[in-house]
C-alpha cells in the first residue's frame, strides 16, 4: 500500500466531512455565543474518553482567550466533582453518539442544580440532544477509520466546532493580543505580547537634513547601523526617510551623485508607530509594508520622532 496516497485520502475524507458539518451550523451558534458571553458563572465542559480529551482542549482554549471555563470528566462528576458546578454555570456536554450512559446520567442532577445545559453531539435524535436546551450539531456521515469504529472524523469535527465557538467568543469580547498576554506571561510569547514599542526602540535616531550631501547621508546610515535615516527640513520637521534601498536606487538612477542631496532621493513621508503601542502591532506594520524599520512617534497625534524600532531589535528580544 502507498501510505502517502492513503494519508492524503484520509485528509480529504475528513475535509469533506468537515465541510458538511459546517453547512449544518445555524442560529444555534449565535445563541450559544450570547449565552456564554452573558453567563454569570463559568462554562463547564464535560465528556469522557476521546471526546473528553477534545473537550479538555476546548476548555483550555476558551480559558486562555477570556472565557472562564473548566473541564470535568463525566465519570468523575458522578463521584463528587459535580460539586464544582453551580446554578450560574453553563454546562456543555459532549458525546458524538449522544447516548453514552456516563453523559446521559448527568442530565438529571445537572438540571436539579439549575444550570443551563447545551451539547455537542452528532445525533440530534439522541437522549442527550433531547435532554438539553441547545445543541451544536457535530454530526458526520462516516469516520475516517476503515472499520468505522475509532473516533476520527467525529472528534475532528468536535474539535473544529470548539475552535469556532472559541474564536466567536474572542471576537464577541473584542479580545486582543494584550489580553491574551495576561494569560500567557511566561516564555518568549508572553514577553513579546506584553512588551510595548518604547521598551525595545532605540532613541538614537539617524538624522540628516534635506540639503545633506549624498556622501554624508551614507555616513549617517552606516554610523547608526540601522540601514536608514530620517530626513528633516530646516524647521526640524521630518519630511522623509532614506533607506539602503533608496541609496542603491540613487546610484543606479543618477550619473553624478557627488552633488546629490538627501531631498533628491529620499522617500517622502514615513511609516510610523506611537511608542505606547504593542510590539506585535509594530511587527504587523513591518510585515504589511515589507520594511524592517519604523519611526516611533511620541503619540498617534504627534509627528515628533522619538525613536526607531527595528525588526532586528524584536528578533533579538524574542530569543
Amino acid at each position: 500500500m502507498d501510505f502517502v496516497k492513503r494519508s492524503k485520502e484520509i485528509f480529504q475524507l475528513e475535509i469533506n466531512e468537515l465541510a458538511k458539518t459546517a453547512d449544518k451550523i445555524g442560529e444555534e451558534m449565535n445563541e450559544a455565543v450570547e449565552l456564554i458571553y452573558n453567563c454569570k458563572g463559568k462554562l463547564v465542559i464535560m465528556g469522557i474518553g476521546k471526546t473528553g480529551i477534545i473537550g479538555h482542549k476546548i476548555s483550555s482554549s476558551l480559558s486562555s482567550t477570556g472565557t472562564q471555563s473548566i473541564f470535568v470528566n463525566a465519570a468523575e462528576a458522578m463521584h463528587g466533582d459535580l460539586g464544582m458546578i453551580t446554578k450560574d454555570d453553563i454546562v456543555l456536554l459532549i458525546s458524538n453518539s449522544g447516548s453514552s450512559s456516563e453523559i446521559i446520567n448527568l442530565i438529571p442532577p445537572l438540571k436539579r442544580l439549575g444550570c443551563y445545559l447545551m451539547a455537542m453531539t452528532g445525533n440530534l435524535q439522541s437522549p442527550l440532544a433531547k435532554g438539553v436546551s441547545l445543541v451544536l450539531n457535530v454530526g458526520v456521515e462516516k469516520e475516517a477509520c476503515p472499520l468505522g469504529l475509532a473516533p476520527t472524523t467525529s472528534t475532528t469535527a468536535t474539535l473544529v466546532m470548539g475552535d469556532a465557538l472559541m474564536i466567536c467568543l474572542m471576537e464577541r469580547r473584542n479580545f486582543k493580543a494584550e489580553n491574551y498576554a495576561l494569560y500567557h506571561p511566561g516564555g518568549a510569547l508572553g514577553r513579546q505580547l506584553l512588551s510595548r514599542v518604547k521598551d525595545q526602540m532605540t532613541t538614537e535616531v539617524p538624522k540628516v537634513y534635506e540639503n545633506t550631501l549624498f556622501k554624508d547621508v551614507i555616513y549617517e546610515v552606516s554610523n547608526k547601523r540601522l540601514g536608514m535615516t530620517m530626513v528633516y527640513n530646516a524647521q526640524e520637521q521630518v519630511t522623509g526617510v532614506i533607506t539602503d534601498g533608496d541609496i542603491r536606487r540613487a546610484i543606479q538612477r543618477f550619473d553624478d551623485i557627488k552633488q546629490l542631496k538627501a531631498v533628491d532621493f529620499m522617500t517622502a513621508g514615513f511609516k510610523r508607530i506611537a511608542k505606547d503601542h504593542m510590539l506585535t502591532e509594530a511587527l504587523q506594520i513591518m510585515d504589511k509594508n515589507n520594511i524592517t524599520n519604523l519611526a516611533v512617534t511620541e503619540s498617534d497625534a504627534s509627528d515628533k520622532v522619538v525613536g526607531i524600532i527595528s525588526i532586528h531589535h524584536i528578533i533579538d528580544f524574542q530569543k
